[in-house]
Formats: C-alpha cells, sequence, structure tokens
C-alpha cells in the first residue's frame, strides 16, 4: 500500500506536504520508485519530528553520520528553541532506500525499511494523533495515551517490523517511548 499526497495533505494540511523537485532527487542513487514517492508524494511536516522538509540539492549524499557514512538529507528539526544550533535529519541510505534519524551529533538511527514505508508510517502516526482526542491533549490522562501509543507502537510495527527489531537505535521504539514527556 502506498501512501498518497492527498492522504497525506488530509491531516498535515496543504501546505504542510512538500513534494521534492523531480530535477533535485535525479541523481541520487536511490531506487527509482523511491524517487517517485519523493515527487508525486511528498513529505509531511509531522510535529516533534519533522520541522522542515529540506531534500539536500546534491547529488552526492551530504548528511554525515557516524556509523553509514554520507546519507541524502530529506528533513531537519531542531526541536524549537530547545537546541539551538543542533539539528536533527531524516535521511536516506544510497543504494538501499533505507531510511535513518541522524541526531546531531551524527549517529544514524533506523527509522524504516524504504522510503515507502517510513511515508506510510509517517501517515499513520499523523493521522492516528491528529485524530485522537487523548494524544492531542494527553494532560490528567496519562494511562490513556500511554495505552494509546502502545497501540499506535503495534500498528506501525506492523507496517515495518524491522523499525521495531530494537530499542537503543531504532527512532519510532524510542520516539513513542518518549513522546509524553
Amino acid at each position: 500500500m502506498t501512501t498518497t499526497h492527498d492522504e497525506l495533505a488530509a491531516w498535515a494540511g496543504p501546505a504542510n506536504v512538500t513534494k521534492a523537485d523531480p530535477s533535485i532527487v535525479a541523481g541520487w542513487q536511490i531506487p527509482e520508485d523511491q524517487k517517485a514517492l519523493l515527487t508525486d508524494v511528498g513529505i509531511p511536516i509531522v510535529d516533534q519530528l519533522i520541522e522542515y522538509v529540506s531534500p539536500q540539492a546534491e547529488a552526492e549524499p551530504v548528511l554525515q553520520t557516524t556509523s553509514h557514512g554520507l546519507l541524502y538529507r530529506l528533513t531537519q528539526n531542531r526541536h524549537g528553541d530547545l537546541a539551538p544550533g543542533l539539528q536533527w535529519s531524516f535521511g536516506v541510505e544510497p543504494g538501499t532506500g533505507t531510511v535513518y534519524y541522524v541526531l546531531p551529533q551524527g549517529e544514524a538511527w533506523f527509522a524504516n525499511s524504504s522510503i515507502q514505508l517510513w511515508l506510510q508510517s509517517l501517515h499513520h502516526y499523523g493521522l492516528r494523533v491528529s485524530q485522537s482526542d487523548i494524544l492531542s491533549d494527553p494532560d490528567d490522562r496519562e494511562d490513556e495515551a500511554l495505552a494509546e501509543l502502545g497501540l499506535l507502537a503495534d500498528e506501525l510495527k506492523t507496517i515495518d517490523p524491522p523499525a521495531f527489531d530494537g530499542y537503543i537505535g531504532y527512532i519510532w521504539a524510542e520516539f513513542l517511548d518518549r513522546w509524553l514527556w
């Protein structure tokens, strides 16, 4: 199942889904079907995960990691004013199309097995949070919010099981576990 631009725009808002310029990703060394998703479907802004959609313009990867070499940068996040000068990014691995979440010091955490599964995960997460009264306002409902986050984690695991093969170094498990804090 492939997520569509309209599905992302329905919960994120049309102005918050950015399609990559085909001329930018044309030179990237990732599977062609994954390039098409970036240009046809786009990437949504996702609270606490993606603040800016900013596919790099260079044909060679520029996002430095400590364990996976250079990745093509897809997004940026500065976490507001909490960490001035620091940047977190999603990036895609040349050749494989595997998506990683790169921490400010270059540590790359596994996100999803492909851009397709990453977009499906972002869509499912964003849609669920946008429609949930509990997750929209978890104050005084922490136990209910934790239960809903557990269900969301189970649902995301069905989309891309390898994304939950561990805890340390896997962004979805870590992100959902710390979501309330």
